[in-house]
């Protein structure tokens, strides 16, 4: 038993190191490889302007200061210029990052060797290296063109071929002569430090003195972080900690003593080892592995032999779900993820789908896609019928499974209160198909008005009316309205889409009421502004196919949209649970469900109170927050370790938008509407979508908008007959 907390604890710290240093990696690569190819093509297009704008002089120096033997002067000048203004831009994108690469290695050695040793020109091609070997890193146009290596462009899959034997073969060897650089360097500093320790003290003492220590305290530690450092990493031991000392002392030595360019080098160069890691030539890759198979596998305590690792079952891919699995990825356990439908959605946008701003798959990213680099999970399609916590299982439409640990994220469906027959005439919005059926509903009723020439027929089918004041009812509204005025203002030719008529009908007495009452208001302006019918302290009493009857008035609506309540999933009766009203389940503070202590409940299936013993509200980032600490909770478990405190939900703001250019942001004591809050609202939902390419595309998508007030997905798709 104590062989088994003992791996297990040490397979969690192990798990936890290697998650800290792919944070790290993740974060400061990229960034790092972008600030080398910057660089680079900072240097040598500055040169190459230079050049071109004294052709003369340049032609001057290919002959007399750096000529090439086996080329004449014009030919050697042409193709240095071209390469200095050719290659720089490539790279400043990251376009055929390892091609470009080459010529501007090669130029730096030719530099280097054939006109001006300086050790500047060694570190440029050393680094030019690095993009030959590595390529450009993520944030680059290469990785977004990734998939042409499985396409069938000429030559694509060979390229692809060779630029994995260079990741596999040449890479390690090339992070080994990095290290070996580098250790060199130091070590040749810190030996004539102490060959000439008399003049090493007395220079610490009047040319480059250490604030707040003494000349010779300042001298010893220098000289042993130049003579011991570079051993770690030669040897590649602790390389990524022995690199930061290094990378202090460049800084001490550049800020107080010598302003050299080459030190500038020297940080990336580095940063390479201290970001990267010292690679698969080093002692910290036999410890590593050494680490990874004492940890990996372990006796269970009925000495049956080798048991497998636990089994966390989520169910529910939405933004709960997939928090805590992203989480668990270096946790001692499987990972199962079950969903009944293969895609996650961003549904704050959703409404942007259903009134054809954004296509589907600008707000949906498969599940398989997301969690693909994760060894530990897998993903089942299938739909959840019941659980039983007694065995533990979980039951499917045609399997059940056994967990160890059970989340349970499935979100939350419309609420018609008690009405359920008013949905086939009031769509509401919670998934991919609703909006879809909804774009379709909207698009068609102008076309139906086009066609017909009743007059009271084509006034019902150019009302819509929006059923529920809250955020996502404001956002369809407005979106409403700016599709019928800019949209589609010159597509038709006997109807004015522009004479729509948009109603937001909201029984309670203001719109958005978990909204300050000053923004709510301002938000009712900016949607009175764009021409929608604001109806507060107004009750719905029936629905169907001729529209919306409100207190005792009928109004003819060919479309109708229910944006006026949610109720939480069948999770309660699942589990054999009372609900509350809305079908939550009550948790405890760490989310567990009482009574059953490894079942967990995140986002709009969860009753969870705050410190104020408030409910948490059903928003995105409290699904996020909750996924990730559940997450902790099962690591603390598998570990052996301390549990962390109860789930505490930090709001960091709340948001709406009001058509094209403006919105309201709740940020706590910051309040914020109009244009401003619209670019903050935004830039926050293109942060928080998953996938490169859904950032681009919506950002693209809303830029077009912006400019042309077109909408472009205007496609009449499931039409409703």
């Amino acid at each position: 038993m104590t062989i088994w907390r003992d791996r297990r604890r040490l397979g969690h710290l192990v798990a936890r190191g290697r998650d800290l240093l792919a944070g790290i990696e993740g974060h400061g690569g990229p960034l790092l490889d972008l600030a080398i190819r910057l660089y680079l093509a900072r240097v040598f297009f500055v040169s190459g302007v230079l050049k071109a704008a004294n052709w003369d002089t340049a032609l001057l120096l290919a002959a007399n200061e750096y000529p090439v033997s086996w080329l004449d002067p014009a030919t050697a000048a042409w193709i240095g210029v071209a390469i200095e203004l050719v290659c720089p831009v490539f790279l400043a994108f990251g376009l055929l990052t390892r091609m470009m690469a080459v010529p501007v290695a090669i130029l730096a050695l030719v530099i280097e060797f054939n006109y001006l040793e300086l050790p500047d020109h060694l570190f440029w091609a050393i680094l030019a290296g690095w993009l030959i070997v590595r390529g450009p890193g993520p944030i680059s146009l290469d990785r977004l063109f990734a998939g042409l290596a499985e396409s069938a462009v000429p030559g694509a899959a060979t390229v692809a071929r060779l630029t994995a034997t260079i990741d596999r073969l040449v890479a390690p060897l090339y992070l080994l002569f990095i290290r070996l650089w580098m250790a060199q360097i130091f070590w040749a500093a810190g030996q004539a430090k102490l060959a000439n320790w008399d003049l090493t003290v007395l220079l610490f003492a009047e040319e480059y003195r250490v604030p707040l220590l003494p000349p010779d305290v300042a001298a010893i530690l220098a000289t042993t972080t130049e003579v011991g450092m570079p051993v770690l990493l030669a040897a590649g031991l602790a390389a990524r900690l022995a690199a930061l000392p290094l990378v202090a002392m460049t800084l001490v030595i550049q800020f107080t003593y010598l302003d050299r360019p080459e030190h500038f080098l020297w940080l990336m160069t580095l940063g390479l080892i201290a970001l990267r890691g010292a690679g698969p030539i080093s002692l910290d890759h036999v410890v590593a592995m050494g680490l990874r198979r004492l940890s990996a596998g372990s006796t269970d305590p009925g000495g049956q032999g080798v048991a497998p690792p636990p089994h966390v079952v989520i169910v529910g891919a939405g933004f709960g779900g997939l928090a805590c699995a992203r989480d668990l990825a270096h946790a001692p356990a499987r990972v199962t993820v079950i969903d009944r439908r293969n895609y996650h959605l961003f549904q704050p946008l959703l409404y942007q789908v259903a009134t054809a701003s954004l296509s589907p798959a600008d707000i949906a990213l498969p599940i398989r896609e997301i969690l693909r680099g994760q060894d530990n999970a897998r993903v089942l399609l299938a739909r959840v019928t019941g659980i039983d916590p007694a065995t533990r299982t979980v039951r499917m439409d045609s399997a059940s499974l056994h967990y160890d640990y059970l989340v349970l994220a499935t979100g939350a469906r419309h609420s018609y209160f008690g009405r359920d027959e008013w949905e086939k005439f009031a769509p509401g919005l919670k998934k991919i198909d609703d909006a879809t059926r909804i774009r379709a509903r909207i698009l068609t009723a102008f076309e139906r008005a086009e066609a017909t020439e009743d007059l009271d027929e084509r006034r019902a089918l150019l009302t819509f009316v929006v059923i529920g004041g809250g955020p996502t009812g404001v956002e369809l509204a407005g979106a409403i309205v700016e599709l019928a005025r800019f949209g589609m203002s010159r597509d038709f030719r006997h109807i004015d889409p522009a004479a729509a008529r948009v109603l937001l009908v909201e029984a309670g007495p203001r719109l958005l009421a978990t909204f300050p009452e000053k923004l709510a208001d301002r938000a009712q302006d900016q949607l009175a502004g764009l021409g929608v019918e604001v109806m507060t302290r107004a009750r719905v009493a029936d629905v169907d196919a001729g529209g919306i009857i409100v207190d005792d008035a009928r109004i003819a609506a060919r479309t109708v949209l229910w944006a006026a309540g949610v109720e939480a999933s069948p999770a309660a009766k699942w589990l054999g649970l009372a609900g509350d009203r809305a079908g939550r389940i009550p948790v405890g503070p760490d989310l567990s469900v009482p009574g059953l202590q490894q079942v967990f409940v995140v986002g709009d299936t969860a009753l969870a109170l705050d410190e104020r013993h408030q409910p948490i509200p059903g928003l995105a980032p409290a699904a996020t927050q909750g996924g990730a600490y559940v997450a902790r909770v099962i690591q603390a478990r598998l570990a052996g370790g301390r549990v962390p405190g109860p789930f505490r939900y930090r709001h960091r703001g709340s948001m709406a938008t009001i058509g094209r250019k403006a919105a309201i942001a709740d940020l706590g004591r910051l309040k914020l509407s109009g244009l401003f809050a619209w670019w903050l609202w935004g830039a926050v939902h293109v942060a928080f979508l998953v996938g490169v390419r859904n950032r681009i595309s919506v950002m693209l998508g809303w830029l077009w908008s912006y400019l042309t007030f077109r909408r472009g997905i205007r496609l009449i798709t499931g039409a409703e007959n």
